[in-house]
């Protein structure tokens, strides 16, 4: 969803009122009753039914169909503005800018302060690319409690929030966090451009350096940041990199550490070797290199996020990939090439095989006349071969009382059979007949009378539907004067 803070500066104390009424909803239900949103919000003589009508009207709130009772449900449009709100009061945002970002699952937004600095916003939006596949398969309402897409966003920005001021405080080259509320972090403006975007590099060698010796000091620290890719990295203009992103990041400690370590190490290889052409022997590896120094996961955990929160936010992370993986695999199966004799059902009679090669060949999807079919046919079974002779006779046969059969225009078949076009021509017992100057001028002549007498059809089909449209809006015209009261029929 895009941010529209338009109506933000118009909006009552009353409407947040109530839209806070339905984020404490959300906490234990999806879809908040009416008549809790009113207890909540306490309203005098029922305000918090209109004002609950025009926070719909804006798409703040959803109203569920088909629900068992009257509710709503708090949308990420109303999240932002909760957010935005509280930054407002904060004075850490004053007004919202263009749109310079946006990822798989987070927008980025320029903001400035009431004395003009510029930051950047950063909106997580978990659940946007995955939520028809890993929404529809599992219901996280009955494996955590208070679960939900918004829940999991926030879960991200408080964790890198957490993690970014911890790596700044320790001179680590990461934007400066200044505040987050919700799903939302306002971090400093960084002037640089993403690693992807750059094609020439003065000195790849020393950059390769730099971004290896941060994985390593980062690992040194206690933390694997899970994501280090060309995506997560800016450069300056001097050349120094600028790491972003750290929703992903894990402790050392994890299970699964050296496989993220391992990861993030060939993915900078991969790139510097496809982009730059620059590719290095020597790489570091977390049980030979790394050597524990500083514990910052442990400072991280002090800091409020706890690892109950951490664990919550791996299973999502996990999940997501998973289902990801799963519908690639799914992609590439159905994506498979498929021959027309794999379409034959190998329990087929040798009746039907007969009839399906026949329709096969009534169809134009014959063999070219350099293909042996009973060579191909002997690779896999012998019998086969004798089919392939009895459907060649049967098709003779029909060839000299039907007279030669006519080759259609099949272009899966040009596309899968790389053939020359005297190898597409079917073979024939007649020769094909010279087309004379006379027999041309009459295929012209006839050519233009058949676009003539188009053209015209369609002429008439379009006056007829002008025609009817005319008379369509004159009777509503009618009907709509007449209920209006002035003297028609239906008075």
């Amino acid at each position: 969803m895009k941010l529209d803070a338009n109506a933000l500066r118009y909006m009552s104390s009353d409407e947040f009122r109530v839209l806070t009424a339905v984020e404490m909803g959300s906490k234990n239900h999806e879809v908040v009753p009416t008549s809790m949103i009113a207890h909540i919000s306490q309203l005098r003589h029922g305000g918090s039914h209109k004002i609950v009508g025009e926070l719909a009207k804006r798409s703040l709130i959803g109203r569920v169909q088909n629900a068992s009772y009257d509710g709503y449900r708090l949308t990420y449009g109303g999240y932002d503005y909760l957010a935005l709100k509280t930054f407002v009061k904060r004075g850490s945002v004053y007004s919202v800018g263009n749109q310079i970002g946006v990822g798989k699952e987070s927008d980025i937004y320029l903001v400035a302060d009431e004395e003009g600095h510029q930051h950047v916003l950063k909106l997580q939006r978990l659940g946007r690319m995955s939520f028809r596949t890993i929404k529809s398969k599992r219901d996280y309402l009955q494996k955590r409690k208070s679960a939900s897409w918004m829940y999991m966003s926030r879960l991200a920005a408080m964790k890198e929030f957490a993690f970014m001021k911890v790596l700044h405080e320790h001179g680590f080259p990461v934007p400066e966090p200044i505040d987050y509320s919700r799903h939302c972090v306002v971090m400093e403006l960084i002037d640089a451009f993403p690693l992807r975007q750059i094609d020439v590099v003065g000195d790849p060698g020393k950059l390769y350096n730099d971004l290896m010796a941060m994985i390593v000091k980062l690992a040194q620290y206690g933390l694997i940041h899970g994501d280090f890719n060309e995506f997560n990295i800016l450069i300056k203009n001097n050349g120094d990199p600028v790491l972003i992103d750290f929703p992903q990041m894990v402790s050392i400690d994890h299970a699964n550490a050296e496989f993220y370590f391992n990861r993030d190490v060939e993915c900078i290889r991969t790139f510097f070797r496809r982009r730059f052409g620059y590719e290095s022997k020597l790489y570091p590896r977390l049980s030979v290199d790394v050597n524990r120094e500083f514990s910052l996961d442990v400072q991280v955990a002090a800091s409020g996020f706890s690892k109950k929160m951490q664990d919550e936010l791996e299973s999502y992370q996990e999940e997501v990939q998973q289902d990801e993986q799963g519908q690639e695999t799914t992609d590439d199966e159905s994506d498979g090439p498929s021959d027309d004799e794999d379409s034959i059902p190998k329990d087929m009679t040798e009746e039907e095989e007969n009839e399906a090669r026949l329709l096969n060949l009534r169809l134009g999807n014959t063999e070219p006349e350099g293909f042996d079919a009973d060579s191909s046919d002997n690779e896999s079974n012998d019998d086969d071969g004798q089919d392939g002779d009895s459907v060649s006779s049967m098709a003779n046969d029909i060839g000299s009382d039907g007279g030669s059969l006519e080759r259609l225009d099949n272009r899966d078949y040009k596309a899968h059979r790389d053939t020359s076009a005297t190898d597409q021509e079917p073979s024939s017992s007649k020769p094909k007949k010279k087309l004379t100057k006379e027999d041309v001028i009459k295929e012209k002549v006839s050519r233009g009378l058949r676009s003539k007498s188009n053209k015209q059809q369609t002429r008439q089909l379009t006056r007829r539907n002008l025609t009817k449209g005319r008379d369509k809006r004159r009777n509503q015209d009618i009907v709509k004067s007449a209920s209006g009261g002035t003297g028609g029929i239906f008075d």
